[in-house]
């Protein structure tokens, strides 16, 4: 019997009967993220997903990347363990096609190859939500953005509350947070602080000499404020610093020999202000956000490599109400980025100008439709755009919605990738071609079915393209490559949920991902199937929570072909309420100690259990 062909057929039977919110709260459900305006969720052409905080704590997980993984058409690559190179791709595409924001700072590592957001130093918690927006997003968000995570973290508008925990683990493993939030009609603010620390284990999976632990440890901290001058006047600021240390397997000696005595260091420092005028038909808002972002590596002590990143970025959005069926959002987006590799630096502004018209053309029909302009400075002028429709139809007791999107968009080679190819490490056929713009475009139609009592379904058809795909020579190592023609990811998105009782919910979704580079050949280290189901239990009246959670990969492959493993992991999560605002929390990673690589050559985390304590005022 083909052992992979039953597994997956077992978990997608499983992910035709699930849920974590029951169908009339996912109706309800209002998002930002789509349009950068609030709107209800059942009204919304694209594809968005929603994770509460409650359920960020149901998880358990310390990394952000780990909850994410848990939701549709999201496949995440780790290099062994906590705060590694952690890739979160969305519909299959590349991790730096992601954009991704924190109450509104653009967090992306300016510093790196690919301007993209450095997931493994993004830990779970002081968060209170995240919308995930999958499929081609240029329009609001810039013309790269082939996907969105948009992060915020926990608020209180009234009166005043927090919480601190501390647990404890497999590894070596601590982890310490402390948070306070509140606020009147005169403002708000908030504050989160986390101080992680895992012995963590040995990364690679050809270390048989040394065979040490790789561990690592990061503090983050994050603080909002905000300040309602008068009605519909506010003005707010974020701040945000994530100090990062990693050790790693597999680097070079200023002799060219190689040793597992590796170490990293990961300094992101940010900060955003914005201010906000609402009235019943306009509403403006301006913000400026700044970040900075320092890496360096060092080699058995002594420095290696280092580099520093900056993002500057300036956005205006006006939102005016032409009538009760129709609005018109506008904008501005004004990027500056510099890089500083200690031998040249280099910088480069991008100015972005859009805008959108919305609205219910008949009773049941939502249209969205928009034009973006884009002038880089070294690539030039560009065009884009994306529609998208919602329409509902009422039925006895249920409610029946049918969506579609299409988007285009374009990216310009990064600072470093320019810069790789005109260095000295560079050479043909790398540096005989001078690389262009990339170009893309996608498109998704799906249909949604909720009932009045508690069943949610959805299933949505999804193909984009990138046309001229920058890439790195990962046969003769010469530097980036431009793919002649066009890279191709489409699939089947299965989204069900499905409150079974009030203290019973089961969750679940599937996801197919075929995939194509500009050879025909697969795309590697993306699974063609990914799954996930989970089991959520709060008896006694929710004091005590338990949950079950498995997330299955399928059939991907690497650079030489070969097959990566298939793999099912098991996680567990418990929680039980003592006193009042008193919490015992515990969870196992990977219960029946799976033996698998998400990234080939390196380890993934054993059996591992955590406990903590949490209390909250």
């Amino acid at each position: 019997m083909n052992t992979t062909y039953f597994r997956l057929s077992a978990l997608a039977a499983a992910v035709a009967v699930a849920s974590p919110v029951s169908a009339q709260q996912t109706l309800e459900e209002v998002v930002v993220t789509s349009s950068r305006v609030e709107m209800p969720l059942r009204l919304v052409g694209t594809s968005v997903s929603v994770i509460t905080e409650e359920t960020i704590q149901d998880y358990g997980f310390n990394a952000l990347a780990d909850v994410l993984r848990t939701q549709p058409s999201v496949a995440v690559s780790n290099s062994g363990g906590q705060g590694s190179v952690t890739t979160v791709r969305i519909r299959g595409e590349e991790g730096f096609r992601t954009r991704t924001y924190i109450d509104g700072i653009d967090v992306s590592d300016a510093s790196g190859i690919q301007i993209g957001p450095r997931f493994e130093h993004i830990l779970s918690s002081g968060i209170g939500r995240v919308e995930i927006l999958r499929g081609p997003q240029g329009l609001m968000y810039g013309a790269d953005a082939g996907g969105i995570v948009n992060i915020f973290t926990t608020t209180k508008t009234d009166g005043l509350g927090g919480s601190v925990s501390a647990e404890g683990g497999r590894y070596g493993t601590q982890q310490y947070t402390g948070a306070v939030a509140g606020g009147n009609e005169l403002g708000d603010f908030s504050l989160s602080a986390a101080d992680y620390s895992t012995d963590g284990f040995n990364a690679r999976t050809d270390d048989t000499v040394t065979r040490d632990d790789d561990g690592y440890d990061n503090t983050t901290v994050h603080a909002r404020a905000g300040w309602n001058v008068s009605e519909g006047f506010r003005l707010e600021g974020v701040y945000r610093d994530v100090d990062a240390d990693g050790e790693y397997d597999n680097c070079f000696t200023a002799s060219f020999s190689r040793s597992e005595d590796c170490d990293s260091e990961f300094d992101q420092s940010a900060w955003r202000v914005s201010a906000k005028i609402d009235s019943e038909i306009l509403s403006h808002s301006l913000s400026y956000n700044f970040s900075d972002t320092e890496r360096a590596f060092f080699t058995e002590g002594q420095p290696g490599f280092a580099t520093e990143g900056e993002l500057q970025r300036i956005e205006y959005l006006a939102n005016y109400k032409i009538s009760d069926n129709w609005a018109a959002i506008a904008g501005i987006d004004l990027l500056s980025e510099e890089l500083d590799d200690g031998s040249v630096k280099r910088d480069r502004d991008q100015d972005g100008y859009y805008a959108e018209l919305q609205g219910q053309v008949t009773k049941g029909l939502y249209l969205t439709g928009g034009l973006r302009y884009d002038d880089n400075e070294d690539f030039g002028s560009h065009s884009t755009y994306r529609a998208s429709a919602a329409y509902l139809i009422p039925l006895q007791g249920s409610e029946l919605k049918l969506k579609a999107t299409y988007g285009t968009g374009f990216r310009a080679p990064s600072l470093s990738e320019l810069a790789y190819n005109e260095g000295p490490f560079a050479f043909p056929p790398a540096t005989d071609n001078a690389l262009q713009e990339e170009e893309s475009e996608g498109f998704d139609i799906g249909v949604a079915w909720a009932t009045d009592g508690g069943l949610y379904l959805e299933a949505v058809y999804f193909d984009q393209r990138v046309d001229n795909e920058i890439f790195f020579d990962q046969v003769g190592f010469s530097g980036y490559l431009q793919g002649d023609g066009e890279i191709d990811s489409s699939g089947v998105e299965l989204i069900t949920e499905w409150q079974i009782a009030e203290a019973l919910t089961l969750t679940g979704n599937y996801t197919y991902n075929d995939t194509e580079d500009s050879t025909n050949d697969t795309r590697i280290r993306r699974p063609e199937h990914l799954a996930n189901i989970g089991l959520q239990w709060n008896p006694l009246a929710e004091r005590l929570r338990l949950g079950l959670y498995i997330r299955g990969a399928y059939d991907a492959v690497d650079v030489d072909g070969s097959s990566l493993d298939d793999y099912e992991v098991v996680n567990l999560s418990a929680s039980y309420e003592v006193l009042q605002g008193l919490e015992l929390y515990g969870r196992v990673e990977n219960l029946l100690d799976e033996d698998y690589e998400e990234t080939p050559g390196f380890n993934t985390t054993g059996a591992a259990a955590y406990a903590g304590v949490r209390y909250q005022f």
